[in-house]
């Protein structure tokens, strides 16, 4: 439990058209700017024991795996240059061509809760898995998490598709210093906040945001597709769990309003006490910290005007969320959709999926139910997904 608290905001609790392009590359995004050799897993049975020790199955386990953390250039969500990190897997076998799959992962408030500076499973385990069946795996941190600077534009989808393919240039740069090379081929998944990144990583590569990667297929894993008529009316009803409310609401305001300008004052949406809530989501503080400081409803945290903001967004705030929403419309993926998703997901609800399998035409895929993990719906769908999705990139490749 206390491991959880500060992994993730689920974790904390138990214990335009608004088609986004990419930037085109230049002589800096992408530039590798240093590497960090992370952890070395010898064998197959490494890898195993590790994934098993925290849920994942290890079914699709082949073979040794090391990691790395790189630092790369990019650009933040204005467009400025800026660093991020990333995680890095490579397989240890004598495969010299690597296809590569991007993983994109769920929600973190503290910025060393990222796949390249943590040393949690849940993190770094779809970035195992994908590299012991055989594929390069790169998961970005994201701009503000891991040892980029912050804070963090959560759920900003045109800096986390920046941010992601500018890792996978550093990593197709770096990969070549170990005797490998990166295909054309990219597999994008993620899960919760990184099932839309994986979505608009897909969208900007079909787009030709990169003149080398391609998409080849993607498969996100429970992810809030659809704020405005899905997740945030969601957060008001029992659907999504009340502190788990007032937490993603919080930092939803906190982010677009850094970004977007969309309320005066705190106080305008907050209640006293909660008005110094946003300052707790700048990356310094853990989990544990943002949870105690949270009311155990989404009432108590809001002002009527705050409720009506979310209920019935408008202007810039109202722009901001189309713009998130974006991921599953106004393109018509021409690869290979999986949807993945739990029933009775308690966080991003499965209205979110519903919503994605509407606007693009993609199958849905029932994962079933694990709550093994930590007893939530939710985290248990990335449990079941990473390994789902690596059996599905494995037989598209074949």
């Amino acid at each position: 439990m206390r491991k959880l608290l500060s992994l993730s905001i689920a974790g904390a609790l138990i214990a335009s058209s608004l088609v986004v392009a990419a930037h085109p590359a230049t002589a800096a995004t992408g530039q590798v700017v240093s590497v960090t050799a992370r952890h070395t897993y010898p064998t197959r049975g490494d890898v195993d024991a590790a994934l098993s020790a925290d849920k994942f199955d290890p079914g699709t386990d082949r073979y040794g795996v090391r990691t790395y953390r790189l630092v790369y250039r990019t650009t933040d969500a204005t467009g400025k240059p800026t660093t991020a990190s990333g995680l890095v897997a490579l397989p240890i076998n004598d495969q010299r061509k690597l296809r590569t799959v991007s993983f994109g992962h769920g929600t973190s408030i503290y910025r060393g809760d990222a796949p390249s500076t943590s040393d949690d499973v849940f993190l770094t385990g779809p970035a195992l898995t994908f590299a012991s069946a055989g594929f390069a795996a790169v998961a970005p941190d994201y701009l503000g998490l891991g040892a980029g600077p912050g804070p963090h534009p959560w759920m900003d989808v045109p800096s986390e598709t920046t941010a992601s393919l500018d890792l996978l240039r550093a990593a197709r740069v770096f990969a070549r210093t170990e005797g490998r090379v990166l295909t054309r081929d990219v597999y994008a998944s993620g899960f919760s906040q990184g099932a839309s990144a994986a979505l608009g990583l897909a969208r900007a590569l079909q787009a030709g945001a990169d003149p080398w990667f391609r998409a080849a297929a993607v498969a996100p894993i429970s992810g809030a597709y659809d704020f405005r008529r899905a997740e945030i009316p969601a957060l008001f009803t029992p659907a999504v769990h009340p502190v788990l409310a007032s937490a993603y609401t919080t930092y939803l305001l906190a982010a677009f309003d850094r970004l977007h300008d969309i309320y005066p004052t705190p106080g305008y949406v907050f209640r006293k006490p909660y008005v110094g809530l946003p300052e707790l989501f700048d990356g310094t503080h853990t989990g544990q910290e943002v949870i105690e400081a949270l009311p155990a409803t989404i009432d108590d945290l809001l002002t009527p005007a705050g409720k009506a903001m979310l209920l019935h967004p408008a202007g810039r705030f109202a722009a901001a969320l189309a713009e998130a929403d974006s991921v599953c419309t106004n393109w018509a993926p021409r690869m290979p959709v999986r949807l993945y998703y739990s029933p009775g997901d308690e966080e991003a609800v499965n209205a979110n999926t519903d919503s994605c399998h509407r606007a693009l035409g993609a199958p849905k895929v029932d994962l079933g139910v694990n709550t093994s993990y930590n007893g939530f719906v939710h985290e248990g769908s990335e449990v079941l997904g990473v390994p789902a999705a690596t059996r599905w990139f494995i037989e598209l490749g074949n």
